[in-house]
């Protein structure tokens, strides 16, 4: 539904002076009223009210999204609102959220459904696009205002595009997708580990104020706590992305393969990510073998996993192992020829090394040449304590100046990163690095070469071998080692921020209106779909939504398979695939199980063009 028939001149508050959301409320619906869109004002107020207490209609960056369905509209409206002031007790998904942009839905009850989530999905797409929201906030007047909308809205059409798989699976933009796919499958599962044991560990070592891992007590069962969830972490990350590529049968090679190149090879979490893709890939060329029809059973559970996982193994152990450990011994050597080296091209070296793989191999070789010499030469603990940090502490830093960047999972992240970085814990930016290295590794290295050097340059002074501001009590020079962490978080922040693009999470749309129900029976529809996403929640529920009652709408018979929090979800059979003429995969992550569509036609789309243009791609489908 176009934004030319939603919102006009006549339906755009500018500078109120409204000083509570119940107040701006009352005047958006006034003139939703006094513009005809109403038919009882006064059912449609109860209507957004009520809305209100079932939760958050606040986003972030001053943004709110009331919405009220009611048989008293007439017709789909949206009424706009820019305040003098601040609103500071909006409920909202971002606690700090200060609202001064209002926007209120109205949308009849007889169009609650794909009308209602089509209005709020390109309400909140306008609302990711760079400038947009200052550019309302800097309009000089309604037309300005409402320009800048529809301006917005027509480019964000020009950019919809269909991705055939049939014909572009060879793309390497295709590919490149597909491994993001994989990756982001693997990190999404592996965060929590990290927070976990990365919070539990930098407990016990700022309760035991020696900037050390406690040797004894229960200071020291909560650090064993922290160091499981810190060790399991990359055989998570591996063995998730196996998953994604393989599915189960990828599950046990990716793991175990991860944990032992990371445990006897000390590859580190880029190590993981590696043995995670040869796991899945492996199993699949595995599954090509055809097996006797007495054995096929066996395969999944059995047969794939402990071949694969000999085969992976055996890839670490007689392949990759012995080059990372001549590599980690030539790094050594090559480093102790730097010490006589000036303190500028020391500093960028030990920086980068420590701040680049966050506790692997690279980042151990630097931080233990430094570790080492604590005593005789403390000055190298002066910079490395600063590089050790400022990975967590400037991806904490990325988050809260330019939320927007980040998806929800990735900015509580950030929270544990602010913690795990005071306390020296280098792997609170691993999250960020696994989903977006290409970004994220630049940034870091550079943050960490600029924490370090100021460490050098400013005659810092590291009496404990270890990092963070755990350490200050025993740092000679504390302005110069506090002075290189925000300069180097800074550096890590400003790159990142710079690289990055606005996330494609938007807000936690209403899930409770939106539960799954099945449209067709077994083999009757013509058009199946999946959808999937990285939360498993709102956008995988969304385009299913959107694509079952527009199909509805369309006489067209469809079943929608959900690939989310709560598992598969309305599986898509045998019997199924053999009835229908396409499948549409609308997803952000990879598909679990795609060797079950390999006989038919397939529509490769993200979640957003599902819950966008439903209609179009159903209608592309059936071409």
């Amino acid at each position: 539904m176009n934004f030319n028939n939603l919102i006009n001149n006549n339906l755009i508050l500018l500078d109120s002076n409204s000083s509570n959301k119940t107040e701006v409320i009352k005047k958006l619906v006034d003139l939703l009223d006094e513009n005809g869109a109403l038919i009882n004002k006064h059912e449609f107020l109860k209507a957004v009210l009520l809305r209100e207490t079932k939760s958050s209609t606040g986003l972030e960056d001053g943004l709110a999204i009331p919405h009220g369905k009611s048989s008293s509209v007439k017709t789909p409206k949206i009424a706009a609102a820019r305040l003098k002031n601040k609103i500071k007790d909006w409920e909202s998904v971002d606690e700090s959220n200060e609202v001064d942009l209002i926007f209120l839905i109205a949308i009849p009850d007889s169009e609650k459904g794909t009308t209602h989530i089509e209005v709020l999905s390109n309400l909140t797409t306008l609302f990711m696009e760079d400038g947009f929201i200052d550019s309302l906030r800097n309009a000089k007047n309604k037309d300005e205002f409402l320009n800048i909308i529809l301006k917005n809205e027509n480019t964000n059409k020009k950019e919809r595009v269909f991705e055939n798989s049939n014909n572009e699976n060879n793309s390497l933009k295709f590919k490149v997708n597909k491994l993001k796919e994989h990756l982001l499958f693997g990190t999404s599962h592996m965060i929590p580990f990290i927070v976990a044991g990365g919070v539990l560990l930098s407990l016990a070592v700022m309760l035991s104020g020696k900037g050390a891992v406690p040797e004894a007590g229960f200071l020291k069962d909560m650090a064993d706590m922290g160091i499981a969830g810190l060790t399991l972490f990359t055989a998570v990350l591996g063995g998730y992305i196996a998953y994604s590529i393989a599915d189960k049968p990828g599950l046990a090679p990716g793991m175990i393969g991860s944990w032992i190149a990371v445990q006897n090879y000390k590859t580190g979490f880029l190590g993981a990510i590696i043995v995670g893709f040869i796991a899945g890939f492996i199993i699949n060329l595995l599954k090509k073998i055809k097996l006797p029809d007495s054995m096929k059973s066996l395969g999944s559970i059995f047969i794939y996993p402990l071949i694969g996982t000999f085969i992976v193994c055996g890839i670490v152990m007689w392949g990759i192992g012995i080059p990372i450990a001549t590599m980690m011994t030539s790094m050594n050597a090559w480093l102790a020829s730097m010490a006589g080296s000036g303190k500028i091209a020391l500093g960028a070296i030990l920086g980068g090394m420590t701040a680049f793989d966050m506790g692997g191999p690279i980042n151990k070789v630097a931080t233990l040449f430094a570790q080492t010499q604590v005593d005789t030469q403390p000055w190298l603990m002066g910079g490395v304590g600063i590089a050790i940090c400022t990975p967590p502490l400037g991806m904490a830093l990325a988050t809260f100046l330019s939320p927007k960047k980040y998806t929800k999972d990735e900015k509580e992240a950030g929270k544990a990163a602010a913690i795990m970085g005071l306390i020296g814990i280098s792997e609170g930016a691993i999250p960020f690095a696994a989903a977006d290295p290409m970004r994220v590794l630049p940034a870091i290295v550079a943050g960490g070469i600029v924490g370090n050097i100021t460490g050098f340059v400013m005659n810092s002074i590291n009496h404990a071998p270890w990092g963070g501001w755990i350490v200050l009590p025993v740092v000679e020079g504390k302005f110069g080692y506090i002075l290189g962490t925000i300069l180097g978080a800074l550096t890590t922040a400003l790159i990142v921020n710079t690289l990055k693009p606005i996330a494609s999470e938007t807000l936690e749309e209403e899930i409770e209106e939106l539960n799954y129900e099945a449209v067709v029976g077994e083999g009757e529809a013509e058009v199946l779909a999946i959808t999937s996403c990285p939360s498993g929640v709102a956008h995988t529920f969304l385009a299913a939504k959107a694509l079952e009652k527009t199909a509805s709408k369309m006489g067209v018979r469809i079943k929608v398979e959900t690939q989310g929090a709560n598992g598969i979800v309305n599986r898509i059979t045998q019997k199924d695939i053999e009835n229908a003429k396409v499948i549409i995969f609308a997803h952000d992550v990879a598909i679990k199980e795609p060797q079950r569509f390999k006989n038919i036609k397939i529509l490769d789309v993200k979640t957003k063009v599902a819950i966008q243009d439903p209609k179009k791609l159903i209608e592309e489908s059936l071409q």
